[in-house]
């Protein structure tokens, strides 16, 4: 699939501008552990995958930026030093967003013609939104020689998701899409945006993504809402971020909350100390200890943060029930988007089989199942 889609995308660009373009791929990531942590400064485990964004990106000779969508065929022309977000903007905000953060950091970005597209499903919850930011910021630092590191590059893109796109993501997404590594995770400290590279081996296991189908597009009131939640505890408590609590801290302030948002904040603390436990297990190889690990949090998900749907509790309900599947748990920000579960491998066709017959006569409709390899992060496919 990837090469049909480098061949593609690096097709219709020569077609449109009659020059050859960089390419530069640029993958999506998938999260072992560690839900809404990243924006309290706390640990998660993510890896990047084998699916993501390519983009084929070279400079114009108009005024104009020039930028072509290609699975949805929408184009887009805007000048660089008039951006402003655009109301109902879908994909464009994500691009012009990091153009207009690159030039308040004093750095000029000259016109640019860009074609990309993807092989991340939507909705699925795989941060196809980082992907794309980053091989925007990874494509002009290239093609202008703007002399940024990676390190300054994700923080661009974090920062045209929180201003152009409204979303007040975490550092994870962009990170582990732009720093993956291949066959590794990422134990990530968001707070010393810092990660430790774990190999995993898998042994007789396979890593399998079942989507709900059910889009999470309404997410981000939801998610901004827990975050809010969070920081206000945090201000309560007298500390920057729920980083910093101890289960003993937050019973301090707990007369001073209702017990939902005790709870919210009580999971973060807890998913904390679930990533660094998972990060022993896949160094010690005891996946089943992993696998434990991961329908605890999604107990913590489903019950004190309350970001999962009916959908998503199914799916890891019909784990817990099948032997062949020693962990499941609802992967992402929330409301939707995939499980990920870790399955005998001579079990996975009979066990994914099973599960989508039964999610179809539960919903009447199909969950889309992804197998998916750890890959190397955002990275240049091709010079000129």
């Amino acid at each position: 699939m990837k090469a049909t889609l480098i061949k593609n995308i690096e097709a219709t660009y020569r077609s449109l501008f009659k020059e050859a373009p960089i390419l530069i791929n640029s993958p999506g990531r998938i999260n072992i552990i560690g839900e809404h942590t990243d924006y309290n400064d706390g640990f998660v485990l993510p890896a990047a995958i084998d699916k993501g964004i390519v983009a084929a990106m070279g400079k114009s000779e108009s005024d104009f930026c020039s930028v072509l969508a290609y699975d949805y065929n929408e184009k887009h022309e805007f000048l660089t030093d008039d951006i402003q977000p655009i109301p109902n903007g879908n994909w464009k905000n994500y691009v012009i967003g990091v153009v207009a953060e690159i030039q308040k950091k004093g750095i000029k970005v000259p016109s640019f013609n860009l074609v990309f597209g993807g092989d991340i499903p939507n909705g699925a919850g795989l941060s196809s939104s980082a992907a794309l930011e980053n091989s925007v910021v990874f494509g002009l630092n290239e093609l202008f020689n703007l002399g940024l590191k990676k390190e300054d590059m994700i923080l661009i893109s974090q920062k045209a998701e929180h201003n152009y796109v409204g979303v007040r993501c975490g550092i994870m997404d962009q990170y582990s899409s732009m720093f993956g590594r291949e066959n590794h995770a990422l134990l990530l400290d968001c707070q010393t945006q810092i990660a430790k590279p774990i190999q995993i081996d898998f042994q007789g296991y396979e890593l399998v993504l079942i989507n709900t189908n059910v889009s999470h597009k309404l997410v981000d009131a939801e998610y901004n809402n827990r975050r809010a939640v969070c920081e206000k505890v945090a201000s309560l408590l007298d500390i920057k971020s729920l980083r910093e609590a101890t289960h003993k801290l937050l019973n301090t302030v707990k007369n001073k909350l209702s017990e939902e948002d005790y709870q919210k904040a009580l999971y973060v603390i807890e998913e904390n100390d679930r990533v660094l436990k998972a990060a022993k297990m896949i160094e010690q190889n005891d996946l089943e200890a992993l696998g434990n690990l991961l329908f605890e949090a999604h107990q913590g998900v489903r019950y004190q943060f309350k970001v999962s749907c009916k959908e998503l509790d199914f799916l890891v309900d019909k784990a817990k029930e099948n032997p062949n599947v020693i962990g499941a748990r609802m992967m992402g920000g929330g409301f939707g988007g995939c499980t990920i579960n870790i399955v005998r491998k001579e079990a996975v066709k009979d066990y994914t089989e099973t599960v989508s017959k039964a999610y179809l006569e539960k919903f009447n409709k199909a969950c889309p199942v992804y197998f998916i390899k750890l890959s190397e992060g955002t990275h240049l496919i091709k010079k000129k």
